[in-house]
C-alpha cells in the first residue's frame, strides 16, 4: 500500500496566541542545521522501518509539510527536502502535495519554488477573514492579502487549495462568523477546514482563559455554546454552497478530499520526519486473527511496548507500530530517540472506529469484521448499540437536553455519528478506547496535531 509522507517544519514567524502546537519563533540560523537534520532522517527512513519490523512500501501517494510555516524556509532548501524525498520514494506522477502556508509569504518566488518541487496542493491559514480577530490571535495578514495569493496560486496552476477557519477566535460574533464562511465560499476554494478553539494548558490563550484574565483577548472568546453553534453554522453554509462536510472537521467539493488526511483516518500507512512528527507502519507480520490474545501473546505485546528505539523489533503480536519525533527542537535536534508504540489487534480495532467515525461515511463493521475476526469486533458493538439507544447518558447531556438525538446511527453493515454525535464525538469515541489504550497515556496523534486538530 502506498505511503504517506509527513514533513513538520516548526518555524513560524511569530506565534500565534491560540496555537498549541510544536512550533515556535526561531532565528533563520537554526533552519539550515534542521533542514539537514530531516534530509538525513528521510535518507535512513528504510533502515529505521527494518529495525522495528515494519513494512515499508517504497511507492507514495501522498506528501505533506506541514508546521509550523513551511513557507517561510529559503527557496533552496524546499528543493532541497523534496528532492530527499524523491530520491528515496518513488512518488507517483498524481500524488498528492501538499504544503501549508501563512497568508502573507506566498510570493511569486516561492509559488514559483512550490509549483517547481510539484507542489499541487496548499492549506492557507486563514483562520479569520476578519482583519481584526485574525490580528488579535497573532496573524499579520489580511483578508486582502488572501485574495491576493489565491490568485498568484491561481495562475501558477495551483488551484487546490484549502482554507484553514477556527470557530471560537475572541471577538467573534455570529455576525462575523458568517462573513467569514461566506468569503470562504465567493472564493471558489475546494477544501475547506473548520475548528474550534481549543482551550487547554498548550497555548498562551488557553492557560489565560483557563486562569480567567483578559491578556491576549481572552475576555472576547466565545462561550463554547456559542463556539458550538459557529460550528453548526459552518456546516449548514458550507453544505449548501456545496463544499461538503466529510470528516468532522474537513468540507471539500467533489473530488477535492484530502488523500493523505485521509490515510490518517482509514489507517494507511504513513512516516513522518522532522519535529512532533508521527508515523504508523503495519508490521511485517501481522498477528493471527484471534478474538483475545493469549496471555504469552500478552506478555509479549507488554516486552515490545516498553522497549526504546534502540531495541525495538515488533513482536509477532503486533498489528501496528506507532512511533513519534520529540515535540521540541532542541531534543529533535539533539537526537533523543523517537518514542514507540506497538499496537495489538484489540488496540488496531478501537483506532479504526474512532478514527473511521470521523468520516461521514462512517465504519463498515461488515468490513471490519472481515479484517479482524466478527469475535474480535464483538465487544465493540454493545458500546455503538448504547450510543445509538440514548445518546450517552451523561448528566452533562441529560442538564442540556441532548438525548433528544442519538450521537450514532447504523444502516445496514455501516455506522456513524450524527450531526450532533459529530458535535460531541470525543464523548462516543471514549467508548471505544479500552484499557489497553488507556494504559499508553496518550493520545494516537496524527500529523502535526492530535486526532481532533486545534
Amino acid at each position: 500500500m502506498p505511503l504517506g509522507l509527513y514533513i513538520s517544519v516548526p518555524f513560524c514567524r511569530t506565534k500565534c496566541s491560540y496555537c498549541n502546537f510544536a512550533s515556535d519563533v526561531f532565528s533563520k540560523s537554526a533552519y539550515e542545521n534542521y533542514v539537514a537534520r530531516v534530509i538525513e532522517d528521510i535518507g535512513r527512513s528504510r533502515e529505521l522501518a527494518g529495525q522495528l519490523g515494519c513494512a515499508m512500501d517504497g511507492d507514495v501517494d501522498s506528501i505533506y509539510l506541514g508546521g509550523g510555516t513551511p513557507s517561510i524556509l529559503a527557496a533552496e532548501q524546499l528543493r532541497r527536502i523534496f528532492g530527499a524525498a524523491r530520491e528515496l520514494f518513488r512518488v507517483a506522477p498524481d500524488a498528492e502535495i501538499t504544503v501549508e502556508c501563512a497568508p502573507g509569504t506566498l510570493t511569486p518566488e516561492l509559488i514559483g519554488t512550490l509549483a517547481q518541487c510539484g507542489v499541487n496542493r496548499v492549506s492557507l491559514g486563514v483562520q479569520s477573514f476578519v482583519d481584526g480577530e485574525a490580528q488579535a490571535v497573532g496573524r499579520l495578514h489580511k483578508r486582502t492579502t488572501v485574495l491576493e495569493e489565491v490568485a498568484r496560486l491561481r495562475q501558477a496552476g495551483i488551484g487546490n487549495i484549502n482554507i484553514d477557519l477556527i470557530a471560537g477566535l475572541p471577538h467573534q460574533t455570529k455576525e462575523s462568523w458568517a462573513y467569514s464562511l461566506g468569503e470562504t465560499v465567493a472564493l471558489g476554494a475546494p477544501h475547506a477546514s473548520v475548528y474550534m478553539l481549543e482551550v487547554d494548558e498548550d497555548s498562551r490563550l488557553g492557560r489565560e482563559l483557563m486562569a480567567g484574565g483578559t491578556r491576549y483577548h481572552a475576555h472576547f472568546v466565545p462561550d463554547e455554546e456559542a463556539t458550538a453553534e459557529f460550528y453548526e453554522q459552518a456546516c449548514e453554509t458550507l453544505n449548501a454552497a456545496g463544499i461538503r462536510q466529510y470528516e468532522i472537521s474537513n468540507f471539500a467539493r467533489a473530488g477535492a478530499e484530502s488523500r493523505h488526511n485521509l490515510k490518517y483516518w482509514t489507517r494507511q500507512p504513513y512516516i513522518g520526519f522532522g519535529v512532533d512528527a508521527h508515523s504508523m507502519l503495519r508490521a511485517a507480520t501481522s498477528p493471527a486473527k484471534a478474538a483475545s490474545p493469549s496471555d504469552a501473546q500478552t506478555a509479549a505485546l507488554k516486552r515490545c511496548a516498553t522497549q526504546n528505539q534502540s531495541s525495538f523489533t515488533a513482536c509477532e503480536d503486533c498489528e501496528a507500530i506507532r512511533f513519534a519525533t520529540p515535540d521540541s527542537l532542541d531534543a529533535y535536534m539533539s537526537r533523543t530517540p523517537q518514542s514507540m508504540t506497538a499496537v495489538s489487534t484489540r488496540a488496531a480495532i478501537e483506532e479504526s472506529l474512532f478514527l473511521g467515525l470521523r468520516l461521514n461515511r462512517g465504519v463498515d463493521l461488515e468490513r471490519l469484521r472481515a479484517e479482524f475476526t466478527a469475535e474480535a469486533v464483538a465487544p465493540f458493538e454493545a458500546a455503538i448499540s448504547e450510543c445509538k439507544r440514548d445518546g450517552l447518558i451523561e448528566n452533562v447531556l441529560l442538564e442540556s437536553g441532548l438525548l433528544e438525538d442519538g450521537l450514532l446511527e447504523k444502516d445496514a453493515t455501516t455506522v456513524r455519528l450524527t450531526a450532533r454525535g459529530r458535535l460531541l464525538s470525543n464523548e462516543v469515541f471514549a467508548r471505544f478506547l479500552g484499557e489497553e489504550i488507556s494504559a499508553r497515556g496518550e493520545e494516537v496523534k496524527v500529523g502535526t496535531g492530535h486526532v481532533n486538530p486545534r
